[in-house]
Order: C-alpha cells, then sequence, then structure tokens
C-alpha cells in the first residue's frame, strides 16, 4: 500500500521497510501493521491535537513532569511551541507507560521506538498468527467472560502496583491475543500518586470491565473492585496476587441526626425560594 505521510521519515531512516496494510483508525490514531526486517510490527501514527476526539486531556496530564520552566511557561500560553511540546509529552506518555507496565510483567505490547509520532511496537496477534480481535469483538461464555475479568483485575493491580491507571480502559482497548487479553492505548496513562483524579479513573476503569463483562457474568455487576483496589493501595496492602472480594467493609461512622436535620431544612429553603420565584414571575 501506498506509505502515509507520517511514516516515510520511519522508510527513510530504515526503522519500516514496509507498511503491509492499516489495522485500525480510532480517536487518538490510526495503526498500521508494518514489516521491519524479518519481523511483522504495528505501528501507531498519533493523530494531530485538532484532528483527535478525545476530550478532558487536562485531567489526565495533572501530575505529568515538564523538562523545564520554559516548557511549562509554553504549554501555560498555549503558544506554538508549547503545543508541539504538549504534542510529544502526550505521545511519550505512552511510551513511557508501555516500558515502564512491560517491566512490571503487565500484559501491553512490547515498545520498540517512539519516531515523529509514529510508536513501533509488537503486533499482538491471535492462535493463528492474525492481528489479535478487540474484546468486543469476541464471543464470551460466562465462564471465559469471569476468567478474562479476574485477569484484567490482576493487570489492574500489577499497573497500579507500578504507579499507573490506565485512565480509559474499556472493552474497545483491550486485544484479545493468543495468550489472552493484552492492554492497549496508553497515551492518557496518569500517575497514581501525582493525579488527583486518580482514584475515581481507577474505580471507572474497573467499573467499565464490570459491566461489559456483566452482559455475559450478571454477578459481576454489583461488584466493587474498584474501591477495594484503590483502599489496599491507600493502605498500602495491594500485593501482587493479592485475593479479591469485590466487596468493601461499609465505613462505620456514627449517625449526624443534626446533619441530616440540616439538609432537610436546605431542601425546604430552597423550594419555598424556588415556589416564590415562580410567584413573583409575570404572568
Amino acid at each position: 500500500m501506498k506509505i502515509p505521510k507520517r511514516m516515510e521519515p520511519l522508510v527513510a531512516e530504515g526503522l519500516v521497510d514496509e507498511v503491509v496494510r492499516q489495522l485500525m483508525s480510532g480517536k487518538e490514531a490510526a495503526v498500521y501493521v508494518v514489516r521491519c526486517g524479518e519481523e511483522i510490527r504495528c505501528a501507531k501514527v498519533y493523530k494531530d491535537a485538532r484532528q483527535r476526539d478525545f476530550r478532558q486531556a487536562t485531567a489526565y496530564q495533572e501530575g505529568r513532569k515538564v523538562k523545564n520552566s520554559r516548557e511549562a511557561r509554553a504549554r501555560g500560553k498555549g503558544t506554538r511551541y508549547g503545543r508541539k511540546m504538549q504534542e510529544e509529552a502526550w505521545q511519550n506518555a505512552e511510551v513511557d507507560a508501555l516500558y515502564r507496565l512491560a517491566a512490571a510483567g503487565v500484559r501491553v505490547p512490547q515498545p520498540h521506538v517512539c519516531f515523529q509520532g509514529v510508536l513501533l511496537m509488537e503486533l499482538v496477534t491471535d492462535a493463528a498468527g492474525n492481528a489479535a480481535p478487540r474484546l468486543n469483538d469476541v464471543e464470551l461464555s460466562e465462564s471465559l467472560a469471569l476468567e478474562y475479568h479476574a485477569l484484567l483485575l490482576e493487570q489492574v493491580v500489577l499497573m497500579l502496583r507500578a504507579g499507573v491507571i490506565h485512565g480509559d480502559l474499556s472493552e474497545y482497548n483491550i486485544l484479545v491475543g493468543a495468550a489472552g487479553p493484552v492492554i492497549i492505548d496508553l497515551p492518557q496513562a496518569v500517575d497514581a500518586a501525582g493525579n488527583s483524579s486518580a482514584a475515581a479513573m481507577l474505580e471507572r476503569d474497573v467499573g467499565n470491565l464490570a459491566t461489559y463483562f456483566g452482559r455475559f457474568a450478571p454477578q459481576l455487576l454489583v461488584s466493587e473492585y474498584g474501591k477495594e483496589i484503590w483502599a489496599l493501595y491507600q493502605a498500602g496492602l495491594l500485593a501482587q496476587g493479592v485475593a479479591l472480594t469485590g466487596r468493601v467493609a461499609p465505613e462505620q461512622r456514627p449517625a449526624d441526626p443534626g446533619a441530616v436535620l440540616r439538609e432537610l431544612e436546605l431542601a425546604r429553603k430552597e423550594e419555598r425560594e424556588e415556589a416564590e420565584r415562580k410567584r413573583a414571575e409575570p404572568v
């Protein structure tokens, strides 16, 4: 096929010998199957920020380090240089997360190199050697759904132990390879200790898993694995292979009747003010 313009520098540098075909195109990037010498890999070509459809990027960038004060000022002012640095940081976040997670034993594609907005990495394949399907394209039985859910919870725990939260985990960015689920798409990965939304993002990631697998195993729909995992993490008890129950003990706090009465009075006051406002409106 014709070489995409963004991949021409990789071909010129000898990093890619042939672009075989386009594998997929998503909100953040287009992915191609490429040949690098004797190996078949995939190349993730990041889209320009103006083409991306990923929202709430600011929340994901909280806690990420910048190179120097000049970059911090430029990114804050939104200058051309600042936007360029922000794009590089967005792309490097995925590369850094992949290396960090692969070293921690998390099932992610092995990264090779990121060059001018293109990430070369392992092509995840199924048992037949074909490009692995996404989880949402795989037929699941109840037993297989429970097995995959348990495997992915283990990956979430390993990620959190490595200080990383995916931030956008769902059935659309999990591949089903020959050895089971593989987590992909990490440019929005956040630092668990440096992002004030870390707990909410973890719970959302784990909740997305429960919602999806709950279609096949309804008992997962009432689980609270996200809260449980975060509580263990905060308590320093999130050991590898920790036994999870999906339940969280209710917080033991004495009842506060005064607080309840104050909430009721506030609600009544708002109702009275609303009724007075309506009476004052011209007919």
